[in-house]
């Protein structure tokens, strides 16, 4: 792979619980120099929970940086010592009370490549049976099943802001209709 960017220098800005800031001063393939603000952030997993009902199950679940209420996919840092579908089965028990009988990771994606890191895998998962785990303490989630059947109409009607839930629905209508 050719050089398309020497870091000329390195600072961290913060070092937080799931991020970190730093601020790179770099030298592109071109030669002109430039600084990039990074934001490094813990490895990530995010869910779709689909029932033998053929329904999702999402979480809607306040944000403090939008202020608002908004309707996610389950999904969650990746702990130390866990591995993405650790977490995933985590995740689907603490969020939204299953077990997942069937688990497959779909895709990795990156969230916002201009200025962060964070990766998220995406699984599908299937065969669900009640099996809970304690909320984390700082969460206050309810649980809303929707009909695979409403799904478009909640990505055009805008009721889907949340760019991985956004994503992933629309993955599982092209998995659904070409499968």
């Amino acid at each position: 792979m050719e050089d398309i960017g020497k870091v000329l220098s390195r600072n961290l800005i913060y070092r937080g619980k799931i991020l970190d800031l730093r601020v790179d001063n770099i030298r592109l393939a071109s030669g002109r120099k430039t600084m990039r603000e990074v934001v490094e952030h813990e490895p990530a997993v995010a869910i779709i929970p689909l029932t033998e009902a053929n329904e999702v199950l999402l979480v809607k679940q306040y944000r403090y940086p939008l202020d608002q209420e908004i309707l996610e996919i389950p999904a969650g840092i990746v702990e130390e010592g866990e591995t993405f579908k650790d977490t995933a089965i985590r995740e689907l028990q603490e969020e939204i009370g299953y077990y997942p009988g069937k688990l497959e990771e779909v895709g990795r994606f990156y969230t916002s490549p201009g200025f962060s890191d964070e990766v998220i895998a995406l699984f599908l998962a299937q065969n669900l049976s009640p099996s809970s785990l304690e909320q984390d303490e700082d969460e206050d989630i309810e649980v809303k099943a929707v009909p695979v059947k409403k799904i478009s109409a909640l990505l055009k009607d805008g009721s889907i802001r949340d760019c991985k839930t956004f994503g992933a629905l629309a993955w599982l209508l092209n998995y659904l209709n070409n499968n």
